[in-house]
C-alpha cells in the first residue's frame, strides 16, 4: 500500500513535518484500519471452516421386510363396521399378550380394544422404527445386507430377542449360514411348537439368505 498520499495530506493539514513518534503512530493506525501487518510479522493462517459432522441416517425397514411382517401379522378380527377387535395370543395359556392390527401389543391393548385401520397403520409405522433402531444397535457396524436387516427386524418384531439371541452373535461374526439356521429354533410359544412360527421363521431365514 502506498502510504505517501496519506502522510502528505496530514502534513499539509498540520502545516509542518512529523516527529518519529508521530510517523510510527500514523503507521500503526493505517495498519489497524487496513488489516495490514508490519513486515516482520507473519500473517496468521486463515481459519479452517468447520464442517459439521454428518450423522448417518438410521436404517429403516425395507419393502421386503414390511411385506414379510404384514403377511404374518395381518390385520385380523375385522368387524362389520370396518374396525378391528383385539384378539388373544393363540398359543399362550392366558391369551396374553392381546394383539391388534399389525401385531401390535402393549399395556393399552386388551380384551375389548377396537381400532380403525388408520390406527393400526399408524401404530405399526411408529413401532417398526423402534424395532429397526434396536436391531441396528444390536448388530453395530457388522456388514449387513438390506435383506438380512429386514429379516432381523421381522424376527425381533415377533420375538423381541435381538439382543439375546445367538442368531445376533453369529451374524456379527459373519457366520451367515449358521445365523440363518438359528431362525428355525424360535418356533415355540408356551413351550409348544407353533405351525405358524415354523413357517414364519422359514420365511425370515429365506429372506436373510437372499442376496
Amino acid at each position: 500500500m502506498n502510504r505517501k498520499p496519506i502522510f502528505d495530506a496530514v502534513r499539509k493539514l498540520l502545516g509542518r513535518g512529523f516527529t518519529a513518534d508521530e510517523v510510527a503512530a500514523i503507521d500503526r493506525a493505517i495498519d489497524m484500519a487496513t488489516g495490514a501487518l508490519p513486515a516482520n510479522v507473519a500473517p496468521e493462517p486463515p481459519d479452517t471452516p468447520t464442517v459439521p459432522e454428518r450423522k448417518a441416517e438410521p436404517r429403516a425397514l425395507g419393502a421386503a421386510g414390511e411385506k414379510l411382517i404384514k403377511a404374518w401379522e395381518s390385520c385380523g378380527r375385522l368387524r362389520a363396521d370396518g374396525k378391528y377387535d383385539a384378539y388373544p395370543d393363540p398359543g399362550s395359556a392366558d391369551g396374553k399378550p392381546w394383539t391388534i392390527g399389525w401385531g401390535s401389543t402393549g399395556a393399552d391393548i386388551a380384551r375389548g380394544t377396537v381400532w380403525t385401520q388408520a390406527q393400526c397403520d399408524a401404530r405399526f409405522a411408529q413401532e417398526i422404527q423402534r424395532y429397526a433402531a434396536e436391531v441396528e444397535r444390536a448388530i453395530g457396524d457388522a456388514p449387513t445386507s438390506a435383506n438380512q436387516f429386514d429379516a432381523l427386524v421381522s424376527f425381533h418384531y415377533n420375538t423381541g430377542a435381538i439382543f439375546s439371541a445367538s442368531l445376533t452373535t453369529l451374524h456379527k461374526q459373519g457366520k451367515f449360514a449358521q445365523a440363518a439356521a438359528e431362525f428355525g429354533k424360535w418356533i415355540y410359544n408356551n413351550h409348544k411348537p407353533m405351525t405358524g412360527l415354523v413357517k414364519r421363521r422359514a420365511a425370515e431365514a429365506k429372506l436373510y439368505s437372499t442376496p
